[in-house]
């Protein structure tokens, strides 16, 4: 029977374009008041590249193209890494999480990224007590992220579980479902349409067990899949 459920953070919980959309804007701020350009000058072109698909390189763009000669990527990142974010929960997360927690479901939460903006996340989504375990993998060392097994064997023991006795809820097929399945873990991939991932495609060893449009068809699904564990 299941008696765990594990989460990936980012489009997962929350719609991964909100921090975005936030990070953008923190770094508008910061710029307008030491350049004296307006902020939504600078939000508009940052969003703009970031539509066109350049969301690696758009803070390149923007320091040559604003003529910003004092400032140095590294500088945009770190404000867009450090700033509070603006996000929240998508309300299916919020509405699975509570019911989760009344059906004593063991949770843990399993994050790549850096430590501190995803602390930040964390934080902001106020999720900060809302699982049993929490787990970045960054804080655990060099070659711990996704989709290293090494966060996912940690979670098992934390959680006193076995591994068939998990699911895992993602969305990024390359490196979410693959260590879960190595290891015997039930995995769910959600897929509301709108994500980075979604239209996102790759052969089924790698890809989830099961797949949802919304989250609140999880506890739906949990129990089928405990009729089949029978």
């Amino acid at each position: 029977m299941i008696k765990a459920v594990i989460f990936d953070l980012d489009g997962t919980l929350f719609d991964e374009k909100d921090f975005v959309k936030s990070g953008f804007r923190a770094v508008s701020v910061y710029l307008a008041a030491k350049y004296r350009i307006n902020e939504d000058i600078i939000y508009d072109y940052l969003m703009r590249e970031f539509d066109l698909g350049l969301r690696r390189k758009n803070f390149d763009a923007l320091v040559k193209n604003f003529s910003l000669t004092e400032e140095t990527v590294s500088d945009l990142v770190k404000v867009y890494r450090m700033h509070r974010p603006n996000v929240r929960l998508y309300s299916d997360a919020e509405a699975l999480l509570s019911h989760l927690r009344d059906e004593q479901y063991r949770l843990g939460l399993i994050t790549d990224g850096n430590a501190i903006t995803q602390r930040k996340k964390i934080q902001a989504l106020g999720l900060a007590n809302s699982f049993d375990e929490i787990i970045i993998t960054e804080e655990l060392g060099e070659g711990c992220q996704k989709p290293s097994d090494v966060a996912y064997k940690l979670m098992i023991r934390k959680l006193n579980v076995r591994p068939e006795e998990c699911v895992y809820v993602g969305d990024n097929p390359v490196k979410d479902f693959i260590p879960a399945k190595k290891l015997g873990i039930t995995t769910i991939r959600v897929r509301r349409g709108n994500g980075f991932h979604d239209l996102m495609d790759v052969p089924k060893e790698l890809d989830a067990d099961y797949q949802v449009t919304d989250l609140l068809a999880l506890p739906a699904l949990i129990s089928q899949i405990n009729k089949r564990k029978k």
